[in-house]
C-alpha cells in the first residue's frame, strides 16, 4: 500500500519538495500527478489548459537517436536548435551527434533535464534533478529553479537544494501525506514538533482508554443516546491505531583491523587520447582520513576511485595497498547486465538474484560491536522486510536497488570505504545514518560527491580536479572550499581593479519560530484534603460532567463533517484554506474538551470513592 486515501494539492507557483524513505511511492507520486500512472481509487482533478512538464527519475530514449535531436523531439515545438546546444552546453553535453544509446545513465538524465526546461510549462514535475549534476550545475539549477515563475513538485535527496529552492514541504510516510509549510530546515524542527504531539496524544489516548475500559467494565449498558455515544467513543479509542516510530537504518561499525601502510597514491597519470584526466598525483591515506573528491562531470573522478579500488590502472604512476586493507567500493551506477568482471565488478547486480542471497553472497554473518548478526538480521535493519528478502532483486525499486548495494559494501567489513556519488537515489533518512556509521568507522573515507551538504557532513579534507588534471589540496568540508574560492575571487578582483577587497557579509538561513502546546489549566483534584474537607462538584462543574459527553460527540460529528466538505471542495484552494483552518479550529477544541473530561471524571470517581 503506496497511498492509504491520501489527499494532495498543488496551488499555483508553489515549490514543493517530496521527501520520504525509498520505495514508499515517490516517485509514483510524481507519476501521477504528471498523467503518467492513474490512482486505483480516489479523482486526480487538473485545472484547464495547464500544460505539465516532468523529469522521470530514469529517462529513455531512441538508442540511435543523436542527442541534439532526442533534446529537440522531447522539448516539443517552438524550441530553437541554438537553445537547446546552449541548454545541453550548460549541462556539461558537448557531443549533439553523439546516438543516446551511447550515453551514460547520468548523460541521459541531463538530457532529458535540459529538454524539460527548454519547453514552455505551468508545472515543473521532476524526479531526483540534482542527481549527475556537479556542483556548478546544481547552484544553476538551484538559481534557475528558484526564478521560475510557474509551480514547481520534486523528489530531491538534496538538503540544500530543498532549503534554498522549496516553500513547502510534503513528507510521504506509510500512506500518508504530511505538508509542512516551509524549507527544509524548517521542516526537520515540525516534523519533531508534530512527532512529540503525536505520542503526546497516544499517552493521552492510553489514559482516556483506562478509564473507559473501568466505565466499561461496571456494567455499562446501552440505555439511552447520551451511553451509546460513550460506547462509540471507546471503541473509536479502542481500534484507533498508535503513532509508528519511523523505521531506521541502524548498525553498528563493522571495521578489519588496519596495519601500518594503508593506501597510497605515488605520482599516479592517467589519460584518455588527449585529455589528460590525472597529472602527477601523490598522496599517502592516513588511518582515520576523510576525503572527497570533486569536479565538473567527465574530470576524473571515478576513473581514480577504480584506480584506487584496483579495477583499472594508471599510465604511470605507483599505487600501494597495505596488506591489511580491505576496500569496500560503493560504485555510482547499479549494472544489470554481467560485464567481464562479473565476480569483482562492485556495480553488478544479478535482477534474477533474491535479495537476500545478494547479501549471503558477501557474508552470512559479520561482527560488530553489538555482537555477531546475520545477513537477514542486517537486511531487516536496513529496511528490508523479511518478505521483501525472498523477492528477486528486478522488482527493487532504483533507490532500494542503492541501499541493497550500500548494505553489501559495508557487510565486508572494509577498513577503507570508497563511496562513489552515494547521495544519489538515496533517500535522507538512509543518507542520515549512513552520515551517523562514517562518524563512528575507525578507517578510511574516500567520497567523490556533488553532494554539498554530505561533503560538509562527511569530509575534513577536499581535492579539486583543475582543468591540467591537477588535484588542488584543501582543508575542511565543501563550505569552506566555497569560501575560499570566493576569498580569492574577491581578492583577484580587487588587485586587478587595484582597489580594496570588498566586504565580506556573512548570511544565516532563517529558522522559524518555537512553539510549546499549552493545555488547559487543571485543578488538583486532592487540594485542600489535608483539611479533611469532602470533595465535590460545583454547581458549574456539576453542569459541565451533565453535558461535556453531548459537546465532545457533536464536536466529534463537526470534524468529520469538515472532512467530508473537504473531499468535496478538493479543487477550490480558497475554500480547501477555509476548511482546513476550520477544522485545525474544530480539533483544538476537541482536544481541550477531551483534557477537561478527563479532570471531571478523575473528581468524580474521588467523590464516589468518599462514600
Amino acid at each position: 500500500m503506496l497511498f492509504d486515501d491520501t489527499n494532495f494539492f498543488l496551488h499555483e507557483g508553489e515549490k514543493v519538495g517530496i521527501i520520504g524513505i525509498n520505495g514508499t511511492g515517490k516517485s509514483t507520486l510524481l507519476r501521477t500527478i504528471a498523467g503518467e500512472e492513474q490512482p486505483d481509487d480516489g479523482k486526480v482533478t487538473m485545472a484547464n489548459h495547464i500544460v505539465v512538464r516532468y523529469l522521470p527519475q530514469s529517462p529513455q530514449f531512441e538508442a540511435g537517436m543523436p542527442a541534439l535531436d532526442a533534446v529537440l523531439k522531447m522539448a516539443g515545438d517552438g524550441v530553437s536548435e541554438a537553445d537547446a546546444k546552449a541548454m545541453l552546453m550548460r549541462l556539461g553535453i558537448g557531443r549533439f551527434d553523439q546516438p543516446a544509446g551511447e550515453l551514460s545513465g547520468g548523460q541521459r538524465k541531463r538530457l532529458a533535464l535540459a529538454a524539460v526546461l527548454l519547453g514552455d510549462c505551468d508545472v515543473l514535475v521532476l524526479d531526483e534533478p540534482t542527481n549527475h549534476l556537479d556542483s556548478a550545475m546544481s547552484s544553476w539549477l538551484e538559481e534557475k529553479l528558484r526564478a521560475f515563475r510557474g509551480t514547481l513538485v520534486m523528489v530531491t535527496h538534496d538538503r540544500y537544494f530543498l532549503d534554498s529552492v522549496c516553500d513547502r514541504i510534503v513528507e510521504l510516510d506509510k500512506g500518508k501525506l504530511y505538508s509542512y509549510e516551509t524549507n527544509y530546515s524548517g521542516f526537520l524542527k515540525l516534523k519533531a514538533e508534530r512527532e512529540a504531539s503525536a505520542f503526546a496524544s497516544e499517552r493521552k489516548r492510553q489514559s482516556i482508554l483506562r478509564k473507559e475500559i473501568a466505565w466499561m467494565q461496571r456494567g455499562a449498558r446501552a440505555r439511552s443516546t447520551k451511553q451509546k455515544a460513550h460506547i462509540q467513543r471507546y471503541e473509536a479509542l479502542r481500534d484507533q491505531a498508535a503513532p509508528e516510530l519511523d523505521a531506521k537504518v541502524e548498525m553498528s561499525s563493522v571495521y578489519t583491523r588496519m596495519g601500518k601502510t594503508a593506501v597510497e597514491l605515488l605520482n599516479i597519470s592517467k589519460s584518455y587520447g588527449d585529455q589528460t584526466l590525472i597529472r602527477d598525483f601523490t598522496y599517502r591515506f592516513l588511518k582515520d582520513d576523510r576525503i572527497g573528491f570533486i569536479g565538473p562531470n567527465g574530470c576524473g573522478k571515478t576513473t581514480l576511485m577504480k584506480i584506487i579500488a584496483g579495477l583499472e590502472q594508471p599510465d604511470s604512476g605507483e599505487v600501494v595497498i597495505g596488506q591489511t586493507i580491505k576496500i569496500g567500493y560503493y560504485s555510482q551506477e547499479i549494472r544489470e547486465t554481467a560485464g567481464d568482471r562479473a565476480e569483482t565488478d562492485f556495480s553488478y547486480m544479478d535482477p534474477k538474484m533474491r535479495v537476500i542471497d545478494y547479501i549471503r553472497n558477501t557474508a552470512e554473518y559479520v561482527h560488530t560491536a553489538d555482537g555477531t548478526v546475520s545477513a537477514s538480521a542486517m537486511l531487516e535493519l536496513f529496511l528490508f522486510p523479511g518478505e521483501q528478502q525472498y523477492s528477486p532483486i528486478s522488482k527493487l525499486s532504483g533507490g532500494e536497488k542503492r541501499r541493497l548495494n550500500l548494505l553489501r559494501v559495508l557487510m565486508e567489513a572494509p577498513n577503507v570505504l570508497i563511496l562513489d556519488e552515494p547521495t544519489n537515489d538515496l533517500d535522507i533518512t538512509t543518507l542520515q545514518i549512513l552520515e551517523d556509521y562514517l562518524d563512528s568507522f575507525r578507517g578510511i573515507v574516500i567520497t567523490v560527491s556533488h553532494d554539498r551538504y554530505f561533503l560538509d557532513r562527511v569530509v575534513r579534507r577536499i581535492f579539486a580536479f583543475e582543468e591540467d588534471g591537477t588535484l588542488r589540496q584543501h582543508e575542511g568540508g565543501y563550505t569552506e572550499y566555497e569560501a575560499r574560492l570566493r576569498e580569492e575571487r574577491e581578492l583577484d578582483e580587487a588587485e586587478s581593479s587595484n582597489k580594496s577587497p570588498a566586504g565580506r557579509g556573512g548570511s544565516a538561513r532563517g529558522s522559524g519560530g518555537s512553539g510549546e502546546a499549552v493545555g488547559p489549566a487543571r485543578t488538583d483534584p486532592n487540594a485542600g484534603r489535608g483539611h479533611e474537607k469532602k470533595l465535590k462538584f460545583s454547581f458549574k462543574e456539576q453542569k459541565e460532567y451533565e453535558m461535556i459527553d453531548d459537546e465532545i460527540a457533536a464536536l466529534e460529528a463537526k470534524i468529520e463533517e469538515i472532512g467530508q466538505e473537504m473531499t468535496a471542495n478538493a479543487t477550490n484552494s480558497a475554500k480547501l484554506t477555509e476548511l482546513t483552518s476550520a477544522q485545525a479550529a474544530a480539533q483544538a477544541e476537541l482536544d481541550a474538551k477531551m483534557d477537561r473530561w478527563m479532570y471531571l471524571n478523575e473528581l468524580a470517581e474521588q467523590i464516589a470513592a468518599q462514600g
